[in-house]
């Protein structure tokens, strides 16, 4: 079968337009034999009945099992070159009370970057001990309340935040364990804005000035100086830099270990993850032993002994364990071009409010009819959202039935990790609930927003 002349060159035209492309969605997304999906062993119609749509599903089994790989891999790498990891799960991902709990289950500890990720964090019960704050821009509010609670560690982002936390643990009588974050200078191959370590960015220390504002970090007896911290971007397909980050953090270690101890060193995350059948994710081992091995030769080399190494996946755990399901309202055939191809657009009740990752990022996602079987040839389609903005595109490229209708249900594939967290009520629009299911059962996580909702803060509306 020819691709309509529309698509771009990575999307094919499938054999089976009822089928999954294979390494997309959770292991217990399937169809049924009567055409409809399940998920975590609840048909997918059922879910949309019994808490409306959009819906978030995030399958509670694919997140543990994608957690307990990551963090074996690691361990395993790390025991390999008689040294140990620490996994902390990047709650910016996605963030509940309840996944606070799966966390603490798992044995992870827990990344946040805000007070409101900290409080969120702390309600869901975990040992403060086990939680990062980061953040580029921590208040002296924010930084208290978390040398209050006791968490584990802060990240130093900024060479007036040392004085912020110095003077925070001092009221308190406390010893603030802190990391430096260092912009290495490697340039991840990813999206501009994911990028987080170039050089004329808002995150992290310069290396020409480390050393000194360890030294300054080391001045104060209310802060203990665990290590660095590097994070050179997000959604990253290649090892190399990775690797090359680890070798310049090494080169620092060693000249920290002349002042005091350096007793871990934080790599961060940004291990990518398929949204499309074109996206080929490293394996979580690979990466793991390149990163181990690359930091143990060149401690060998430094002569230093290898410090214990942390990292903060998070996508990579939830994004894969999480599905959006939308209901269809219109549809309707465009032709385009001269050679007048036709693209259908399929627009759903949700939109950029539920998923605003495709009109920040670009982002490209996978779409499928789940609520029934259908004979149709495919057909170019765009799945769209319902906001007053051309831009407001969920699914920009894929083959949907050429009869896909009102009131079908769609899935779109890999909505685990920054839909929740980037929604909005933009149009006022309420937000979608988040249900996790397992094994047949439902458990809803997050309940959807009402009308009520969206004017409680609105202090004019007429009571």
């Amino acid at each position: 079968m020819n691709n309509n002349q529309l698509a771009p060159a990575w999307l094919e035209k499938p054999q089976d337009v009822n089928s999954f492309a294979p390494g997309i969605w959770p292991k217990s997304f399937k169809r049924e034999s009567d055409g409809n999906v399940s998920i975590g062993g609840n048909a997918v119609g059922d879910l949309v009945a019994q808490f409306g749509s959009p819906l978030y599903v995030l399958d509670k089994t694919e997140f543990f099992d994608r957690a307990n790989q990551i963090i074996k891999a690691f361990s395993v790498a790390a025991a390999k070159r008689e040294t140990t990891s620490k996994i902390y799960y990047a709650s910016k991902a996605f963030l509940s009370t309840e996944v606070v709990r799966w966390v603490d289950e798992l044995g992870m500890n827990i990344d946040v970057s805000s007070g409101g990720e900290l409080a969120v964090a702390l309600a869901g019960g975990i040992d403060p001990k086990r939680i990062g704050l980061h953040g580029n821009n921590k208040s002296h509010s924010e930084i208290g309340r978390a040398v209050s609670a006791g968490v584990g560690v802060i990240v130093i982002d900024s060479d007036i935040e040392i004085e912020r936390i110095a003077s925070a643990a001092g009221a308190q009588d406390r010893i603030q364990p802190v990391r430096l974050r260092v912009n290495s200078g490697v340039h991840a191959h990813t999206h501009e804005y994911l990028a987080t370590a170039r050089e004329d960015q808002k995150f992290g220390i310069a290396m020409a000035d480390v050393p000194s504002l360890v030294e300054k970090i080391r001045s104060h007896k209310h802060l203990q100086f665990l290590g660095l911290h590097s994070h050179i971007g997000s959604q990253i397909f290649a090892v190399e830099g990775f690797v090359e980050a680890a070798k310049r953090l090494v080169s620092l270690q060693a000249e920290l270990l002349k002042g005091g101890p350096v007793p871990e060193m934080n790599l961060g995350g940004g291990f990518g993850v398929a949204y499309t059948p074109a996206d080929k994710p490293l394996e979580i081992e690979d990466v793991a032993k390149a990163i181990t091995d690359a930091v143990a030769d060149e401690c060998e080399k430094y002569g230093i002994p290898i410090p214990v190494l942390a990292y903060e996946p998070g996508r990579a755990i939830v994004g894969p364990s999480g599905i959006t399901l939308y209901n269809v309202g219109t549809t309707k055939d465009v032709l385009v071009g001269e050679d007048a191809e036709v693209r259908k657009y399929v627009s759903i009740d949700g939109g950029m409010s539920d998923n605003a990752r495709p009109a920040l990022y670009g982002a490209d996602y996978s779409v499928s009819l789940v609520s029934r079987e259908s004979k149709a040839a495919p057909a170019l389609s765009r799945v769209v959202g319902k906001h007053c903005e051309s831009g407001d595109i969920v699914v920009k490229d894929a083959y949907l039935p050429e009869d896909v209708a009102p009131n079908d249900l769609l899935a779109v594939a890999t909505t685990g990790a920054y839909c929740f967290s980037l929604a909005s009520n933009y149009n006022y629009l309420a937000r979608a609930a988040v249900v996790a299911v397992s094994n047949g059962k439902v458990d809803l996580i997050v309940r959807s927003e009402t009308e009520e909702d969206l004017l409680a803060r609105d202090v004019k509306v007429s009571r």
